[in-house]
C-alpha cells in the first residue's frame, strides 16, 4: 500500500487512512474478527470464487442501478450496516453516516450501541432510516427503544440474532480496550496521544461520547467496561423464535432478521414473521470458522427468496461484489467496514466519494455484463 494516497478509491485505501487516523484500539475494534480471524478472511476471499459473465454487443445505453429495499426506493442494492460506536470513529459519526446515505440514496442503519441517539439522526436528516436492535433481558428497555425508534421515523427494524454471547475478539483484549487493569488504561492513553487530530476532532469536539440510545440504562456510558458489563448482563442467551414472534407483535414496521447462516434458521425467521433475512456472520466477529456469507447466500436465497427478501453482509469491498451477491439471489447487501473506514479517514465527504464509487462500479459491471436493470441480474450471469 502506498504511503501517500492522495485520492482514496477503494475500501482498502480508506482502511489504510483510517488506521493512520484512529487510536489503535478503535481501529482494531472495527477491523478485527473473532479468534484466528479465519471467517473474517473467508468473507472477502470467497468472492473470488465467483465469476461474472461478460456479454457484448448489447444496448447498454440506459443503465439503471436503482431498486427497492424493504419498500424503500434506493439508488443501488446497498445499505449501510449498523456499526457500534461509529461516533467514536468520526465526530458524530452516525449523523454523518446517515447524511451520506441520504445523499447517495441508500438506507442507513443506526446501531443500538451508537453514540448518536436516533432522535439526533432524525433531526439531522429528516429522513426514514433503519434501526438495529439486540434482544435484551429487560423487555421494557426494548419497548422504550422501539418507541423512540418509531418516533424518529425508523421504518425497518434490523434485529440481530447471532449475539447470544459475545465472540472472542482477541485484539480488543490485546490492545487494552476492554482491560480494567492499570496497564490497559495506560496502553489506551498512549494510543490516544499518538493521534492528536482524532483527539481534537472527535474526543474534544465530538462530545458527548456516550451511548446515546442507552444513556438512561448504562450507568456510566463513558466507561467501556461499564458498557461491556451492561452487554454481559443484558444480552439474552435464552432467546428463541417465540421471542421473535413477540417482537413481531409489538413492532409494526418492517422486520429484518440479521445473523442467519443456515436454511432451517431462514425458514424459521420467515415463519416468525420476518420481512427479510440478512445472511450474516457478524463480519467474522462472532463464531470463527463458520462459512463465509457469500458461500451461504445461494442456498438461503433458493430456499426462502420466494417468500421474503434476502440480504447479505460480510466481505463486500466493491460494486462488483454487490453485483455478485445480487446474481446469487440477494435483494441487496449491507456494508460495514467500508463505510466506517471511509468516514474515519475523510469524514462525510470521504463516505460520499466511496458510495459514489460503489454505484459507478455497479453501473460499469452491469454495462459490461450486458444488462440494464438490477432485476436482470440473475444466476445465469454468474459461475463458480
Amino acid at each position: 500500500m502506498s504511503h501517500n494516497i492522495v485520492n482514496p478509491v477503494t475500501p482498502e485505501d480508506y482502511r489504510y487512512l483510517a488506521k493512520k487516523r484512529l487510536p489503535r484500539f478503535l481501529f482494531e475494534y472495527i477491523d478485527g474478527g473473532a479468534n484466528n480471524q479465519d471467517t473474517l478472511r473467508a468473507n472477502t476471499n470467497d468472492f473470488t470464487k465467483y465469476h461474472l459473465k461478460q456479454h457484448v454487443m448489447r444496448d447498454v445505453s440506459n443503465i439503471d442501478t436503482s431498486t427497492r429495499l424493504l419498500g424503500q426506493q434506493a439508488s443501488m442494492p446497498l445499505a449501510l450496516a449498523p456499526v457500534g460506536m461509529a461516533g467514536m470513529m468520526a465526530r458524530r459519526g452516525e449523523v454523518l453516516g446517515a447524511k451520506a446515505a441520504k445523499t447517495a440514496g441508500v438506507p442507513f442503519t443506526a446501531s443500538t450501541v451508537g453514540i448518536c441517539p436516533v432522535d439526533e439522526i432524525q433531526a439531522a436528516t429528516n429522513s426514514p432510516f433503519w434501526f438495529q436492535l439486540y434482544m435484551l433481558r429487560d423487555r421494557d428497555i426494548i419497548l422504550d427503544l422501539l418507541k423512540r425508534a418509531e418516533a424518529a421515523g425508523c421504518t425497518t427494524l434490523v434485529f440481530t440474532v447471532d449475539l447470544a454471547v459475545a465472540g472472542m475478539r482477541h485484539s480488543d483484549t490485546r490492545n487494552g480496550m476492554l482491560s480494567n487493569r492499570f496497564s490497559g488504561q495506560i496502553a489506551k492513553v498512549q494510543q490516544i496521544v499518538t493521534r492528536p487530530r482524532w483527539v481534537a476532532d472527535v474526543a474534544l469536539r465530538g462530545q458527548p461520547l456516550i451511548f446515546g440510545n442507552l444513556k438512561d440504562v448504562v450507568p456510566n456510558p463513558n466507561d467501556l467496561n461499564a458498557y461491556k458489563q451492561f452487554i454481559d448482563d443484558q444480552f439474552d442467551p435464552t432467546v428463541t423464535w417465540q421471542d421473535i414472534a413477540w417482537l413481531r407483535s409489538v413492532w409494526k414496521g418492517k422486520l429484518m432478521i440479521k445473523g442467519v447462516m443456515e436454511v432451517d434458521d431462514a425458514k424459521a425467521a420467515v415463519d416468525a414473521g420476518a420481512d427479510a433475512v440478512l445472511v450474516s456472520n457478524h463480519g467474522g466477529r462472532q463464531l470463527d470458522s463458520v462459512a463465509s456469507t457469500i458461500s451461504k447466500l445461494p442456498d438461503i436465497a433458493s430456499a426462502v427468496g420466494g417468500q421474503t427478501e434476502v440480504y447479505m453482509d460480510g466481505g463486500i469491498r466493491s460494486g462488483v461484489d454487490v453485483v455478485k451477491a445480487v446474481a446469487l439471489g440477494a435483494n441487496g447487501v449491507l456494508i460495514g467496514r467500508p463505510w466506517i473506514n471511509a468516514l474515519a479517514a475523510r469524514g462525510e465527504s470521504g463516505l460520499n466519494d466511496q458510495l459514489a464509487i460503489f454505484q459507478k462500479e455497479i453501473e460499469v459491471s452491469m454495462a459490461l455484463m450486458g444488462v440494464n436493470k438490477i432485476a436482470d441480474i440473475n444466476r445465469d450471469l454468474i459461475e463458480y
